[in-house]
Order: structure tokens, then C-alpha cells, then sequence
């Protein structure tokens, strides 16, 4: 099998007419899947053909093969979850990266990205006001970006109690004593267990799942003095929206030798919008980060960020050294020293492509965007008969429950058969809720409007 460069002209070309027209019709279409994934397993199986088929037919297979079970979700009435659209810059960069095929592990062999990747981390930091010298990760999402900076945390409690885990391992090692809010993401559970540091030690939450400052210092007091500790805030609750009061939090932590990490998934970004910063008040005084890129900043999946203000503790966690990979002894460093993963494709470049697209002041309009049509989309729905929106509605989240359990679930039902707006069912506060994320960029008055009536029609068939 021989190969040029021209077999690749009709296959892209293909693939760029199917993106076009996908795009083209996610305004209009309904938001749900028409179909499911067991049906379309059928439409793509079968047993594998002894003879293969010419790569622009493949595309046109997939193209066509998938259009029935994708999700709208770069619609601005899609408000599922916590999922952002794609910005144009982002995703077009995003395909750059796909015809580059650059290994981002290493500065050496792949400096473009790296470089990229180097100019991302320091905007991110000067958006959400971090230390200068902090360390930034490029990971798949959230979930891993609260455990780059837990196994950060990790690497550095346990060194001050003078125990090398990397030497002996966690048996036998002192216990780490780690705090959570009682409304955390379930993420943060999810890499501690990854980490081998067990279940938290669950803190009391108000109202608007904001973990208590008079609980945790309870909590705090109960840890022997000098003991390992780490302390997991909030940024930005599932379903309030809501922040746990960071400065405070983390000076109770700090004053007993304690290391702060933030879930920032979808809230860290409040950080970058002049009207909003207040929501994260005393967030840099923490020793890690994370965030989602393709979340509010609204890049192609996967791209979470981690931050790190300790590059030592960051490397000493995660780094590799072995006589094939180019050491990087100083300066920023080599890539996959600051994430769990050798190869890797370059994530970070979406996020320079996105942040220069928009500048600093189209990243906080994105963000104040996002919020205000949270609580345009609240205002509204509070006023059809039967609703009552449960949390207070500062950022992107709004919940909403419609009088009792069974109703709830009816009318989230039946705006997923309607089709012109998705929204999510969930608990919260021992109730099923409807929850709405606000976060497309592309969302605008008219999906607000849509929206709003889509709710209505639900509540009053």
C-alpha cells in the first residue's frame, strides 16, 4: 500500500462538507438524538469486511451512519449537564491539530505546540489572576485535573511528614486526612480513589451547597495537629452554582499546615469576568486548580486544565525519567511532567486559539453572557404556574422543581420529546429537579425565549 499526500485531498474534503452542513443545521434542528445506540450499532457492525473501501466512502458512512444519533449540543437551546459548544476559532484549530499529529509530551520534539501550549498556560493565569510561576496542565477534563492536582497534594503533605511515596508507596504511610464539602462533585471522590487515599471526610453544606466555614473548622480540629491534611473547595456547585467562600476556607486550611485544591470545572472562569470575580474571592491564595476548557471557554472535547502553584510537588508527582525522553531540568519544563499521560494530542492549542480569538475582554463578555441568560432563562421560567427555581441564580446554574417529584420528571419528559431544548433531570435537596446549564456561547435571546416557552408547553399540557 502506497501512500502521497493527495490521497488525504478527497477524504478531508468530504469530511469538510459533513461538518459544514452539520454545523449549518444545529440552529434549527431538534436538540435530542433520533436514535439509539444499539440501533445504530447495527447500522455500523456486522462483521468486519475481509475487503476495505475508499477512505472518502468511509466518511461519507460515518457522516450519514451518525447524523441520527448526535446530540445538538453546540445548539444554543442545548442546557444539558455542564457542556459548552465550540467556538470557530477552537474548532478549526482543533482540526489543525488532528492534520498535525503532534506528540505534545516533549518541548524538544514538538515545539510549536509546546510553545502554544506554554503562551495558553499564561494567559489562563493572568484570566484567573494565579500565581506567575504556577505550573499548567493540559488533561481530558475535570475528572483528571482534580487528580493532577490531588496527586500533587498528595506528593506534598506526605514529603513534609517526611514519608516518600514514591520510595514506599502508600502502606504504612501516615494517613492523609482529606476534607470535602457534603455537595462536591463526585469527581473529586472519583480521584482520590484513583490516588489510593480512600472516601473524604464529608463537611457540612449550606442551603446553596457552599460547604461551612464553623462545620470545617470543626472538622480541621478534629485532624492531629501536624497531620497530613488536604482541603478540596468548590467553584461553581452542579446545580446552585454556588462557591464555596475560598479566602476564608483556605486560611483555615493553610493555618494548620493543610493543602487547598479547587474544583473549578465551569466556575473557575468566573474569575475572568470583572463582574463575576467576586464569586471567587481569595481563590489564588490555593495550592491547585481545575478547570474545564470545554466547558465555559467552549473548546472541542477533551480539554481539562490543571494549575499547579508548586511545580516541584507537580513533577516530583507526575514526572518520568528515562535515557530516551529529552530532560528539561529548568524553566517550564517538558509537557508530560505535568500530566498523567506520555503521548498525548495537543489540547492546549484550541484553548490559545479560543483565548486569541476572543482576548481578555471577549472572555469576560463570554462569561457574563453565560450568567445573565441563567437568570434571564429563571426569570422566565418563575413565572409559569406550578415553578419554583430553588437556588439563587449568581452564575450559570439554574434549578427548578414544578411542585412535587412526579410532576418534575413529567415535564422534563416531555421537553425531551418536544426536541426544541434539552435540559437535564437531577436530585437535589431530597428533590427531583429540572437543572439548566447555561453554557454555549452561542445562546442568545431568541434560544432564551425558546427555551422559556419550551418549559411552559411542558408544564401546561
Amino acid at each position: 500500500m502506497t501512500s502521497s499526500n493527495s490521497d488525504y485531498t478527497t477524504p478531508l474534503a468530504r469530511a469538510v462538507a459533513h461538518a459544514s452542513a452539520w454545523l449549518e443545521s444545529v440552529g434549527n434542528r431538534p436538540v435530542p438524538p433520533r436514535a439509539s445506540a444499539d440501533e445504530l450499532t447495527a447500522t455500523f457492525g456486522g462483521p468486519l469486511p475481509a475487503r476495505g473501501c475508499d477512505p472518502a466512502e468511509v466518511v461519507d458512512l460515518l457522516a450519514t451512519g451518525a447524523e441520527p444519533g448526535l446530540m445538538a449540543i453546540q445548539s444554543g437551546r442545548f442546557f444539558g449537564w455542564v457542556m459548552g459548544g465550540t467556538l470557530p476559532a477552537a474548532l478549526a484549530a482543533d482540526w489543525l491539530v488532528s492534520a498535525w499529529d503532534q506528540n505534545a509530551g516533549m518541548r524538544h520534539a514538538t515545539p510549536a505546540v509546546a510553545a502554544l501550549e506554554d503562551v495558553a498556560g499564561q494567559w489562563l493565569k493572568q484570566l484567573f489572576g494565579l500565581p506567575t510561576g504556577a505550573d499548567v496542565g493540559f488533561v481530558t477534563g475535570a475528572t483528571m485535573a482534580n487528580f493532577t492536582g490531588l496527586a500533587a497534594a498528595r506528593e506534598a503533605v506526605l514529603n513534609r511528614a517526611g514519608w516518600n511515596v514514591h520510595a514506599d508507596g502508600l502502606i504504612g504511610a501516615p494517613k492523609v486526612h482529606v476534607l470535602v464539602g457534603a455537595e462536591r462533585h463526585d469527581t473529586v471522590d472519583l480521584a482520590l480513589h484513583y490516588l489510593g487515599l480512600g472516601s473524604p471526610t464529608v463537611v457540612a453544606a449550606d442551603e446553596q451547597g457552599r460547604i461551612r466555614l464553623d462545620a470545617l473548622g470543626e472538622a480541621l480540629d478534629r485532624i492531629p495537629a501536624g497531620a497530613p491534611t488536604v482541603l478540596c473547595l468548590q467553584a461553581g456547585n452542579l446545580h446552585s452554582g454556588a462557591f464555596d467562600l475560598c479566602a476564608a476556607a483556605t486560611e483555615l486550611a493553610h493555618a494548620r499546615g493543610g493543602w487547598v485544591h479547587v474544583d473549578g470545572a465551569f466556575g473557575l472562569w468566573a474569575a475572568a469576568c470583572p463582574q463575576l470575580a467576586r464569586l471567587v474571592g481569595g481563590i489564588s491564595s490555593a495550592d491547585s486548580w481545575a478547570t474545564d476548557a470545554h466547558k465555559t471557554l467552549n473548546v472541542p472535547y477533551d480539554c481539562g486544565i490543571a494549575v499547579v502553584a508548586d511545580p516541584t510537588a507537580l513533577r516530583s508527582a507526575l514526572g518520568v525519567h528515562a535515557s530516551y525522553l529529552p530532560a528539561e531540568d529548568t524553566g517550564p519544563g517538558n509537557p508530560y511532567e505535568k500530566v498523567p499521560e506520555l503521548s498525548r494530542r495537543a489540547r492546549g492549542v484550541p484553548v490559545w486559539a479560543a483565548l486569541r480569538s476572543l482576548g481578555r475582554d471577549g472572555v469576560a463578555d463570554l462569561v457574563a453572557g453565560l450568567a445573565s441568560r441563567a437568570r434571564a432563562i429563571a426569570d422566565g421560567i418563575a413565572r409559569i404556574d406550578g415553578a419554583h427555581v430553588l437556588n439563587d441564580v449568581e452564575y450559570t446554574q439554574v434549578c427548578v422543581e414544578f411542585g412535587d417529584d412526579q410532576r418534575t420528571r413529567t415535564i422534563s419528559q416531555r421537553l425531551i420529546v418536544d426536541g426544541r431544548t434539552w435540559m437535564s433531570g437531577s436530585r437535589w435537596h431530597g428533590q427531583d429537579v429540572l437543572r439548566i446549564s447555561v453554557s454555549n456561547w452561542s445562546t442568545d435571546d431568541d434560544d432564551v425565549d425558546e427555551a422559556i416557552a419550551a418549559v411552559r408547553r411542558a408544564a401546561t399540557s
